[in-house]
């Protein structure tokens, strides 16, 4: 799903890799601050860890995690792109954008057709292809986890969705 607006490409100095045990703290840490904002579920440690092959991280310098995004498989053609998170010093600066990116890559070399997010800032997925959806088309998100959401059913996060059938940048 095109956009009019194509987004820019990340800055080079922004590595995106796979998060490893290490991570596991920083993820957790970064996840919840922003929990504590309203701006997404919280999670546990352990949840980290349980998860942690989900996620891709950005690191400083000195290998803090500075970003994070997750990508969940919910079924054979289906992933949501979660727990994108990126310190707030360092926001602005293409961490988010190179996140996504990863994740969509990583949707594709999984041959999945769709990915799905749930945010409070369409406008950053819009700029990345991505294109708004009713939640309620994406069942196995509701029932699996949705459900179970202390904001079910009157969540007012705002589901996105990237067809991954068609190339980058079409």
């Amino acid at each position: 799903m095109a956009t009019d607006t194509p987004a820019a490409p990340a800055p080079a100095d922004v590595q995106v890799v796979r998060a490893t045990v290490h991570d596991a703290e920083g993820i957790h840490r970064l996840v919840n601050f922003w929990a504590a904002q309203g701006q997404m579920l919280p999670r546990t440690l352990g949840e980290t860890y349980e998860n942690l092959r989900d996620f891709f991280v950005v690191r400083d310098g000195s290998g803090q995690v500075i970003g994070c995004a997750a990508l969940h498989i919910t079924w054979s053609d289906l992933a949501e792109l979660k727990s994108l998170a990126v310190q707030e010093s360092q926001q602005s600066r293409g961490a988010g954008a190179a996140l996504v990116r990863a994740c969509v890559e990583e949707g594709r070399t999984l041959g999945l057709e769709r990915l799905f997010a749930l945010t409070y800032r369409p406008g950053f997925f819009e700029r990345l292809g991505w294109a708004q959806a009713d939640v309620m088309n994406l069942p196995r998100k509701v029932w699996n986890e949705c459900y179970r959401c202390p904001k079910f059913p009157g969540c007012d996060e705002i589901a996105m969705v990237i067809d991954l059938a068609t190339p980058a940048g079409d």
